[in-house]
């Protein structure tokens, strides 16, 4: 019995290791067959190594971006026979440009709250070493993900209170007299509320604060397009007029779009009669602001900016040598699938983004934009402001942290 008990397990040695180089010589026979399962197998023929693409993501899609790493992961996302695994890590949109422009962080994707962030950083790479460190053109390595307009929320009897049933299409114009005006809510006819608590996220550190001060500028000169730098550096009269808005706003300003609306929800017009926020941070807490002050209503200011959250892959080159081809196929792998119908679909119904794959309806019945109609959410969008270029925008960031004390 012991002999033949050994030449059983000899046998069995011969027939795993037989496996084994068979899986290495041929593929397929690893693939597909059922002996390449031997026990021996995992000793003898590991598994394939995993692509691993670092990324620098805004926190304000943590949620959905877990949710769907997660399916990926089960989905078994491949290139080449390698899965492909992502380490991410949350920050601030402002965060993830100066982190990557000074060298501080070198990650394989980023992906800011807007696309108004990498024009800076293209800009700015451009100027330093002489190539971008992304091509806002490549649609292959770069592209939208997900969409969310700014919006204004306000408490609805201060709504009704400051614009009737609807803002005009001078909202920030208006909006700006009422903040900077002493009286405070007792110019309209409401002394116990005292001042005019508007609230915003600090461009400095926040996407949606920072497009929020684009929307002003916009609509202090009166146009959507044509934004230079004269305009923002040599016009006194408009310095003075940011600075006087945004001192008059509720400091501290948040460092971000989540906690902006979370205070408001729980503190209530105490603390903001009304904020600028993204439209799916709205459509989040809707549920949350139900029984505590009243109606929450959403507004959409009369030329918008759009954060499309784009996902960009580093350019190679010589300022990211670490990009390399197999990384390069990955991420091609990676976006395609954060831009598949399924992501698109957890995007919308559970997080309030507007899907970037038009094969997924804003009107479906799950659909927050269904549900939430009443809340002044709408489906068509104003036009969109021009995206200014970046040195623009960079001279405006460094305007308004003169200004704001």
């Amino acid at each position: 019995m012991k002999r033949v008990s050994g030449f059983a397990t000899v046998l069995y040695g011969i027939v795993s290791l037989a496996v084994a180089v068979a899986a290495l010589a041929v593929p397929s026979f690893r693939a597909n067959a059922w002996l390449a399962y031997a026990p021996l197998r995992e000793w003898l023929v590991p598994p394939p190594e995993p692509i691993v693409l670092t990324l620098l993501y805004s926190t304000e899609k943590e949620a959905w971006l877990t949710e769907t790493l997660a399916a990926m992961a089960r989905d078994d996302l491949r290139v080449d026979g390698r899965p492909i695994r992502i380490e991410g890590q949350p920050l601030g949109s402002r965060e993830i440009v100066l982190a990557v422009l000074d060298g501080r962080a070198q990650p394989d994707l980023i992906s800011p709250a807007s696309s108004l962030q990498l024009q800076i950083l293209a800009d700015q790479s451009l100027a330093r070493n002489g190539q971008a460190l992304v091509d806002l053109a490549d649609a292959r390595h770069c592209r939208p993900m997900l969409e969310t307009p700014l919006v204004l929320v306000a408490w609805r009897d201060r709504a009704e209170a400051l614009w009737g049933e609807a803002p005009g299409s001078a909202l920030w114009l208006d909006l700006q007299a009422r903040v900077t005006d002493p009286q405070g809510w007792a110019g309209l006819g409401q002394p116990d509320w005292g001042f005019i608590k508007y609230g915003q996220s600090d461009p400095l550190r926040s996407n949606s604060g920072f497009m929020a001060v684009v929307l002003m500028t916009y609509a202090y000169f009166d146009k959507t397009s044509g934004l230079a730098n004269q305009d923002v550096l040599t016009d006194a009269s408009f310095q003075a007029w940011l600075a006087a808005f945004q001192n008059n706003a509720v400091h501290p300003f948040a460092q971000s779009t989540g906690p902006l609306m979370t205070d408001m929800i729980q503190i209530g017009p105490s603390r903001y009669d009304l904020a600028a926020v993204y439209e799916a941070t709205a459509i989040e807490q809707a549920e949350n602001a139900v029984g505590r002050y009243g109606e929450l209503r959403i507004y959409y200011p009369p030329a918008t900016v759009v954060s499309d959250h784009p996902f960009c892959l580093l350019r190679a080159g010589p300022a990211a040598p670490w990009i390399t081809d197999e990384k390069t196929r990955a991420a091609e792998a990676v976006l395609a699938y954060l831009t598949d119908v399924p992501a698109q679909e957890r995007a919308l119904i559970d997080h309030g983004f507007r899907p970037v794959n038009p094969a997924v309806s804003l009107e479906q019945p799950a659909s927050p934009f269904v549900r939430y109609a009443a809340n002044g959410l709408q489906l068509a969008l104003p036009d969109e402001v021009e995206r200014p270029p970046g040195d623009v925008l960079n001279t405006l960031l460094e305007l308004w942290d003169r200004l704001v004390s």
